[in-house]
């Protein structure tokens, strides 16, 4: 039987800032179809450590691997190109374009047509467009955005532009989805309809997803296991209910 190969791993992964060590030795494998919840109080280095999952920062120590290849030392678009996306803390749509035309700039690697083509309006050039456009509206139709595909992205309230940045990531066709506080800025029933698309991620796409959330209640219901981090250190790793009883995870947050 062969050996089961993580979708995404760390071995030693750390960074320093002049003189600065921001996350030391994070170790973590996630396996296709997990939901993994990275926690911390604020500042510990969780977002540090999605900007090293990323290509947005180089480790000075340790390596990143999607599915058993090496990443160190890529560029962004080549982490994205790999297989890993991600969304932000704070949204970053485009905003003056249409609600369909950010989801169809994700599938720009599927284009199939040249400049020439693009030019004179080639069949090539119209059935790749065909086909990139009945993409985006089935991704759309997913987090219940079909009806809204002509709407400038700026024009969607709040829960429904995050669910939006989170289509857009998924037309990149990606392994690993790295989400940075999702419900943050939400309300209840927005936060419920963003659970309830995660879990059609999951099920739907095979995704593996690493999530950084501060709503503990959304971490506790849909996270299979949970790693939490304090000053760039892994303090504890375990399932949602050994997490919730850890005397060091609870010190880490409330103090002692």
């Amino acid at each position: 039987m062969s050996e089961r190969i993580p979708v995404l791993k760390t071995e030693h992964l750390g960074i320093t800032f002049g003189g600065l060590r921001a996350v030391s030795d994070f170790n973590i494998e996630i396996y296709e179809g997990e939901l993994i919840g990275l926690i911390g109080p604020n500042g510990a280095g969780k977002t540090t450590v999605f900007n090293l999952l990323t290509g947005v920062y180089q480790p000075t120590e340790g390596s990143v691997y999607l599915c058993g290849e090496k990443l160190n030392g890529r560029k962004i678009h080549q982490f994205v190109d790999a297989g890993i996306a991600r969304t932000f803390q704070n949204i970053r749509l485009f905003s003056q374009m249409t609600v369909a035309e950010n989801v169809k700039v994700a599938f720009s690697k599927d284009i199939k047509y040249g400049m020439l083509s693009s030019i004179f309006r080639s069949p090539a050039y119209w059935k790749t467009e065909r086909e990139i456009e009945e993409k985006a509206m089935n991704l759309l139709s997913i987090f219940k955005l079909e009806g809204k595909a002509g709407y400038l992205a700026s024009a969607l309230p709040y829960g429904e532009q995050r669910k939006l940045e989170i289509a857009r990531a998924l037309a990149t066709n990606m392994k690993v989805l790295l989400l940075d506080e999702p419900a943050a800025g939400m309300n209840p029933t927005e936060t419920a309809e963003l659970l309830e698309c995660i879990n059609i991620i999951r099920e739907r796409f095979g995704v593996a997803i690493l999530l950084i959330e501060h709503d503990m209640s959304l971490v506790m219901n849909i996270c299979e296991r949970i790693q939490v981090i304090n000053f760039g250190q892994t303090i504890a790793r375990g399932l949602p209910e050994e997490i919730a009883s850890n005397p060091e995870v609870i010190e880490a947050y409330l103090g002692k």
